[in-house]
Order: C-alpha cells, then sequence, then structure tokens
C-alpha cells in the first residue's frame, strides 16, 4: 500500500521588479516575474508501507525543500503530494525549539505541534527524557545545550511515539557514535514494526544498511533511481564529473549494475586475482594470501598515476581501501601508449560471502581530482571458509582465549 506519492512535484521562487508586483500577485493580478527559478521539477515517486528509502545528491540538488515540502512546512508550486499516515521528522537541528524554554517545555510545545494530546504528552516526557541521556540539562534551558544534545531531544520527541512515516535528515551526523548506535537501533525496530523510512545522508553506510532503495537527485530533478549499490556508486561518479568525463553503466551478467567513470587518459585493460601460484581465481579460502592485479594502458601523457582500491561486501558497504599515494608510491611522468601493471598482495582476512573490488585511477589523494578511470565491482570473488574455526562476521580476527576456572 503507497503511503505517500508524490505527483509531477515543482518549486519554483520568484523575483519580482517591485514589491507592488509582489503584492498584486497575492491578490490573483496577473505579474510576470523578472525572474523565476526551479529548485524542484517533475519529481515523482511513491513510498510504500514498510519501505525504506533513502534519498542522495549533491548540496544543492534540492533535498532540503523536498523534505519540506513533504512534511508541509513549505507548500509547492506544482503538482500534488498524497500522504496516508502520520509523518514524524527529524530536519533541522532544534527547528522550533525556543532557547529560553527548558528541553521539557520544548519537547512538551513539539509533541503538542505533532498532534498529541496534554494526557499523551504527559506520559512519555520521562521516556523522552531518559532516551536522550542529558541528565539534569532536560529541565535546563535550550540555549544551554550543545547541537549533539540538541539533536538528542529533537530525536527523542520525533520518535516518542512510532509514527506511519520517519524521515530523517543529516542531522544524525552530528551526534556522538554511541548515540549514533542509539539512534539507527531505534529506527530499526520502527522498521521492524512496519514504519516507512526516508532519510536524506552523505553517508553511504546509513543508506546501505537503512535503505531498500535510493533515489538520486541533481539539479531539482529524479536523475536515478534503483537499489543503493547502484544509486551511490552512480552518485559517487556524478560528484567526480568533469569536463569530458563519461559515466556509464553495464548490467552483469549477476544481474548488478556496473558503474564506469572517467575521462579515459588512462584505462583499466585487465584486472585478475591469483593465489600463491599465480593462478587466476574466484574463490578463496578465510586467511588465504592472494594478489590483485591491475593492468592498465595510458592513452595520454600524464604527470602522475596513483592507483587506488576498496574492497566492498555484497551490500556495497566498503571492507578496507587505499592507495598508492597514500602508500607513497606515485608513478611519474607516464607516456601514451606506456602500461602500467600494480600489484596488491593481501591476506584475505574476510568472513565467508560474496565480495567485489572497486578499482580507481587517478592522481592526487582522490578521484575527485583527476579521475582516469573509476570502476565499480571491477572484480566480484567469493570467500569460503575450510580450515579455520568457525566465526560469524565479515571479518577474519584470529584471537587467543584463555579461560580459568
Amino acid at each position: 500500500m503507497s503511503l505517500l506519492k508524490a505527483v509531477n512535484i515543482g518549486k519554483s521562487y520568484k523575483t519580482y521588479r517591485s514589491e507592488w508586483h509582489r503584492i498584486a500577485g497575492w491578490f490573483g493580478r496577473r505579474v510576470d516575474p523578472k525572474e523565476e527559478k526551479w529548485v524542484l521539477k517533475n519529481i515523482n515517486f511513491e513510498l510504500q508501507a514498510g519501505e525504506a528509502v533513502g534519498i542522495v545528491g549533491q548540496n544543492g540538488a534540492g533535498k532540503s525543500t523536498l523534505l519540506k515540502i513533504i512534511t508541509g512546512t513549505l507548500a509547492p508550486t506544482e503538482g500534488q503530494l498524497q500522504c496516508r499516515g502520520r509523518i514524524s521528522a527529524i530536519l533541522e537541528l532544534g527547528m522550533g525549539f525556543n532557547g529560553e524554554l527548558t528541553g521539557r517545555q520544548n519537547a512538551a510545545h513539539t509533541a503538542g505541534l505533532m498532534g498529541f494530546s496534554q494526557a499523551q504528552i504527559a506520559t512519555v516526557l520521562d521516556e523522552i527524557a531518559e532516551f536522550a541521556e542529558i541528565g539534569d540539562y532536560f529541565d535546563k534551558p535550550v540555549r544551554m545545550y550543545s547541537s549533539g544534545m540538541q539533536m538528542r531531544v529533537a530525536f527523542g520527541v520525533a520518535t516518542a511515539y512510532r509514527p506511519e512515516i520517519l524521515i530523517v535528515d543529516e542531522a544524525l551526523s552530528v551526534g556522538d557514535a554511541y548515540f549514533q548506535h542509539k539512534s539507527f537501533n531505534r529506527i530499526k525496530e520502527f522498521q521492524e514494526q512496519g514504519t516507512t523510512l526516508l532519510i536524506v545522508s552523505h553517508d553511504r553506510s546509513s543508506i546501505q544498511a537503512l535503505c531498500d532503495r535510493a533515489l538520486l537527485l541533481d539539479g531539482g530533478s529524479i536523475v536515478r533511481e534503483g537499489n543503493p549499490e547502484e544509486i551511490l556508486d552512480y552518485y559517487n561518479a556524478l560528484i567526480a564529473d568533469k569536463e569530458n568525463s563519461k559515466i556509464e553503466t553495464r548490467v552483469l551478467p549477476s544481474g548488478q549494475v556496473q558503474t564506469i567513470s572517467g575521462t579515459g587518459e588512462v584505462k583499466i585493460s585487465d584486472i585478475t586475482l591469483t593465489n600463491e601460484k599465480g593462478e587466476a581465481v574466484e574463490i578463496v579460502s578465510v586467511g588465504q594470501r592472494v594478489s590483485l592485479k591491475i593492468n592498465c594502458r595510458a592513452y595520454q601523457d600524464i604527470p602522475e598515476l596513483v592507483c587506488g582500491y576498496m574492497i566492498k561486501d555484497r551490500l556495497g558497504q566498503t571492507i578496507y581501501g587505499t592507495n598508492t599515494y597514500h602508500q607513497k608510491q606515485i608513478i611519474r611522468n607516464v607516456k601514451a601508449g606506456g602500461s602500467v601493471e600494480f600489484a596488491i598482495e593481501f591476506v584475505a582476512a574476510l568472513g565467508p560471502g560474496s565480495y567485489s573490488f572497486c578499482i580507481a585511477l587517478h592522481s592526487a589523494d582522490s578521484h575527485l581530482i583527476n579521475n582516469y578511470e573509476w570502476r565499480d565491482l571491477a572484480l566480484v570473488f567469493s570467500v569460503v571458509n575450510t580450515g579455520q574455526p568457525e566465526f560469524i562476521g565479515m571479518a577474519w580476527l584470529p584471537s587467543t582465549i584463555t579461560c580459568r576456572v
């Protein structure tokens, strides 16, 4: 069942030649604006009950404007928003909080604005205080709070009652690591109970850990929609998009979507994972020593070449990554027509499962400077446990346990 549906949502801001023209427009007079800037255009999507959807995009893409329209704090210029169920949102830290009132008073006031009765509010104030864990500060003026403390109270109020739809902006990134874990655990509990989640974040791990689907917003429009790994890979390529850069997507035999981007001065010609005998392998054992060999060819002269790699799990979350810049092994003055081979030897200290390599060829410390080629899902391999004691998790960290009686 669709809980929220956006149909051709658009938002524009108009600049008039004078205030009189603006006022005349309020009273229905036809007045052409001096300038009209659209920050959102043709936004169409649906949220199903129990679904978790992430929205990603660069600053200025229109994410905050869209969330304000969904929560009703901003009216769209065109289109319709259909909503079934109560929305609870954490957008801007302490939004609506009065600095002279205490945390308890602000919590009660905010809950009242959300539609709860005084009797309902009275039953949850102590729970909010307990969840926020700010001690005596809950009964002190909010002007004395840090941004992290404001976020704790705001999150406690927004989740005091399980909403049908929970919207979370970047606010959680302000909190400390402990409270972030605590907040995400509550969000996951709500998901398990049927709450629909809409989250906006630049944190790749949060999107992949919580969401079933992701939307990529760029220039005020949804340019791509799909599973989180695919969308985040494309978003990463979009961030590094420069003049003459191309972004290509391919559907692999496995059904996964591979993203390749870059300007093409240097390209990957071959990638192989080998065992200690130099044999190509697709399946390795836990703790086995292997070598990733990357061959590339230069099509133009370049002053410096850096090769980076990441190992990702089946959800696309990064397990480990580094590059030759950080390893102080930059190759200088690569000539057109020349070939370069990188050999990366490591121990597969990984838990059983499916993994992939992401390879990047660039200059300086990251692909945001000169992205020659970035290739996600460059090589997929599996790890099996054939000789180690049974364990769980994505990392193999052999330990010694001493028992005393």
